[in-house]
């Protein structure tokens, strides 16, 4: 592994081996074709949505919207309010059982498809190839004085980095309510602004720059993702069994002795974060197969199976013990019931989302009031909220086992704005003779034909002995 130009060299210090790039030189990997390097592109059109999202309508408004001024949360035909976002918890639970699902099956996977410092950086260092040409070309150009055409390219390749990052800082903002034309009329807020710069800057900087450093030293999960996995868990992995020991190739002929790796350094070549599989898993890898590949295509050309690197795990690699089926494995089990009973409560609540809240206070200074003719009459507030974008009409009414319980006046086709809540005083009145043990009182809010209910007291100086 001697080859400077790879980025990645064996560094001998006091008996330590660094088998890593450490960020004192850019990893250029090179790019092969491969059934992994095709999910990894797959992978980068699963964003897509992401940049068509803000553009999509739907009934005439914009179809997802987080609408921060109105407290409103758009999502197609769901509106949601703060009051809903207990389902914002069900999601972040669930998208953290998923992360620790995936780690324990196939290690780093969302980190070598999915995440998005992988596809932004993906994505900026092909347009980097686009410009500056293969890696063996880009590392010659660094090494080159400054000129015309050195000026021309570099300047050429930051400008489509700070569109791409740009793009991708004011696509965010447009999830916001914020348009296109807001930035070019001068009326996006300062608040906006910074944002949008904040973002911008940060794909600028971790994507175009920092690379593989940002998962080596910025991202947290590099490092708690060993807690994450077990000897069942499913990476890419050198057979040293096979592949040792290493040895060139003479003449087209293998040497007696030798293991199947020919020392040929691809797939550290084709590597993004600069890792030599080789040397064991090291927690710069992110599971991407890109090693995969590439070893397989040496394999191919002189003659030997495929496999010298596969997705394979410590039992079977070391113990040569078989895969577990993913529901034998109890921690699998246990995601897996996680993950289920998340998802269940999540799509019940966004189809089982009422349009309108409805929370009941009773006055309780003081509780209640006795009345010149003798009656007691108690005191409600009827909290009600419009959860829809559209104003609605709300009829009132109310339930319950006491005789002759009054309201004060009745209350139908009382008018709330969407998007807020109106406070409605209802004033009950009865005589004490006619309140036996329950005094229950079932508000019942009706619109459109979803009916709220809410339970409370009735109270009176018997019931406060």
């Amino acid at each position: 592994m001697g080859q400077k130009n790879i980025q990645v060299e064996n560094l001998y210090e006091e008996g330590e081996q660094w088998v890593q790039n450490l960020g004192e030189k850019t990893v250029h990997a090179k790019r092969m074709k491969g059934k992994f390097r095709s999910l990894k592109w797959i992978a980068i059109a699963a964003w897509t949505p992401f940049f068509i999202g803000p553009y999509l309508t739907w009934n005439g408004q914009q179809a997802i919207l987080f609408d921060v001024e109105k407290r409103q949360y758009h999502l197609f035909e769901v509106t949601i309010f703060p009051q809903d976002l207990w389902m914002l918890t069900m999601v972040l639970l669930f998208l953290a059982i998923l992360l620790a699902a995936m780690t324990t099956v196939l290690g780093r996977v969302f980190c070598g498809y999915f995440c998005f410092q992988t596809i932004w950086t993906d994505i900026f260092t092909k347009v980097e190839e686009f410009f500056e040409g293969v890696p063996a070309k880009r590392r010659k150009l660094e090494k080159e004085p400054w000129g015309f055409n050195k000026i021309k390219l570099k300047v050429s390749k930051h400008l489509v980095w700070m569109a791409i990052a740009l793009f991708s800082g004011v696509t965010w903002m447009l999830y916001f309510g914020v348009s296109w034309a807001d930035y070019f009329n001068g009326a996006a807020s300062s608040t906006t602004l910074i944002i949008t710069i904040s973002i911008a800057s940060g794909a600028y900087i971790f994507a175009g720059h920092m690379r593989e450093q940002s998962c080596l030293w910025v991202c947290p999960y590099a490092r708690i993702q060993g807690a994450m996995v077990d000897k069942q868990t499913l990476m890419p992995t050198y057979d040293y069994y096979r592949g040792e020991k290493r040895g060139k190739l003479k003449k087209g002929e293998f040497v007696d002795g030798f293991g199947d790796c020919i020392d040929c350094n691809q797939c550290v070549a084709v590597c993004p974060t600069g890792v030599d599989i080789r040397q064991g898993q090291e927690y710069g890898c992110i599971t991407c197969g890109l090693c995969i590949d590439a070893c397989d295509s040496v394999m191919t050309k002189v003659g030997k199976p495929n496999g010298l690197i596969r997705y394979a795990s410590l039992d079977e690699l070391e113990y040569k013990k078989p895969f577990v089926v993913l529901y034998k494995r109890p921690r699998v089990i246990v995601y897996s019931t996680i993950l289920l009973t998340a998802l269940s409560i999540l799509v019940y609540g966004l189809f089982n989302i009422a349009p309108m809240d409805l929370k009941v206070l009773h006055d309780r200074q003081p509780l209640f009031v006795q009345l010149s003719d003798g009656s007691i009459r108690n005191k409600y507030e009827l909290k009600i909220m419009n959860k829809t974008d559209q104003p609605m009409l709300v009829d009132v009414g109310f339930q319950s086992t006491i005789n002759n319980l009054k309201s004060q006046k009745e209350l139908n086709s009382v008018a709330i704005p969407s998007g807020n809540v109106k406070s409605i005083y209802v004033y009950l009145t009865a005589f004490e003779s006619n309140v036996a043990d329950n005094n229950d009182v079932i508000f019942t809010v009706i619109s459109d034909g979803a009916t709220l209910k809410y339970k409370s007291s009735f109270f009176t100086p018997k019931s406060m002995r």
